[in-house]
């Protein structure tokens, strides 16, 4: 079955910066990812490079910035309260995750303050050129289910 919209897929990747080592590498954590296909839940640049693959396929991807998490935009900072950090001791270009009204995001730490954190809000893979290298394990038909709710069920999966 090859790769399309409503389809699940699971598949290994290594990700890094053009030029670089991986940075992340789905067997480091030993699962492969498993995606519903065609519903953004991976990058607009990977979904088109494995559009129409199959289960056995091994490829590598080039994507540009603007395909991947977008280019960098100036001046999208934040000035947060610290209590909203919590115990962690927070140092200039750290990464950290924060819990928002529209669900977690990574942000960078710019400056700590006595009671204040300055943030980048910029996904902290902005504005770079990605490589991967790409095995796809398998490919099926998604279930019904899966479509209503979104997301893949089973192995790889959400379990409710």
């Amino acid at each position: 079955m090859k790769i399309e919209k409503d389809c699940v897929v699971r598949f290994h990747y290594a990700v890094a910066e053009a030029g670089q080592a991986p940075m992340e590498r789905s067997k480091d954590v030993g699962e492969p990812l498993a995606i519903l296909f065609g519903h953004g839940q991976i990058i607009p640049g990977l979904e088109k490079a494995m559009e129409g693959r199959q289960a056995g396929d091994s490829f590598k991807a080039a994507i540009a910035a603007a395909e991947a998490y977008g280019e960098r935009r100036e001046g999208l900072t934040q000035r947060i309260p610290k209590k909203h950090f919590g115990e962690q001791k927070l140092e200039p270009g750290m990464q950290v995750v924060l819990n928002t009204n529209f669900g977690p995001r990574a942000v960078t730490i710019e400056k700590v303050g006595m009671s204040v954190v300055d943030v980048d809000l910029n996904h902290p893979m902005a504005g770079k050129d990605l490589e991967f290298d790409i095995e796809v394990v398998d490919v099926r038909e998604a279930s019904e289910e899966e479509l209503a709710h979104g997301h893949v069920h089973g192995e790889g999966g959400h379990h409710h």
